[in-house]
């Protein structure tokens, strides 16, 4: 019988023996070194009080609740819709304060006394806002989902060109700017449909813009 040192040992053996017993010595390790206690302190609940839709809501929010998150999980408006929550779709788009602005980038908290309008707001289903009737009539949309935003977007958008406020696209600053496709296109630009129905979204725009 080969005495122990006499028996032959690859190197394929040697390495499988030098991970075994790493790794033993890491399961060990993990086994006797407790972790941490995580810190399971709740948050302090904010109050927040605001006007949603002609309506006065007290809540008590946790301070990170964005807008968006408020109006769907607080209070049920789901009309507003979560799409990329990185502010660069637009589905999100409702109106603070007479201005749009993307409901997934900014905190209710930020927003105490506010009025929000969102796109339940704007009609009902019996009595649709001149804006949502517009955009049934040119069939500006298909799957539905940016529809909210964009409705929003576009409701704001007239009243930024009534009050003569410029975007890049208006030509003379000194002038009002003009109900033009290229004033419409560069202001809605932000506002995103996927399925692509842009020029009938444009011609909805244009038909209440030129009844205002």
């Amino acid at each position: 019988m080969a005495a122990p040192h006499d028996i032959p040992i690859n190197r394929r053996d040697l390495l499988l023996a030098g991970v075994g017993a790493t790794v033993s010595t890491q399961v060990a390790a993990q086994q006797t070194t407790p972790e941490p206690a995580l810190d399971m302190q709740p948050t302090a609940l904010h109050s927040v009080q605001l006007r949603v839709n002609g309506e006065l809501r007290d809540l008590q929010l946790d301070p990170r609740t964005t807008v968006l998150d408020m109006l769907r999980e607080h209070l049920a408006l789901s009309g507003t819709k979560k799409g990329c929550d990185h502010g660069q779709c637009g589905a999100c788009t409702v109106i603070v304060d007479g201005r749009r602005l993307n409901s997934c980038l900014t905190l209710a908290v930020m927003h105490q006394g506010s009025s929000v309008t969102t796109v339940e707001g704007l009609g009902t289903p019996r009595r649709l806002h001149p804006m949502q009737a517009a955009f049934v009539k040119h069939d500006g949309f298909q799957c539905g989902y940016c529809t909210p935003g964009q409705i929003c977007s576009a409701v704001a958008v007239l009243d930024e060109i009534r009050q003569g406020i410029p975007s890049h696209a208006t030509a003379d600053l000194t002038s009002a700017p003009l109900l033009s496709a290229q004033e419409l296109r560069e202001r809605m630009s932000g506002n995103i449909c996927r399925c692509g129905a842009y020029a009938n979204i444009l011609d909805a725009i244009t038909e209440v813009g030129g009844a205002a």
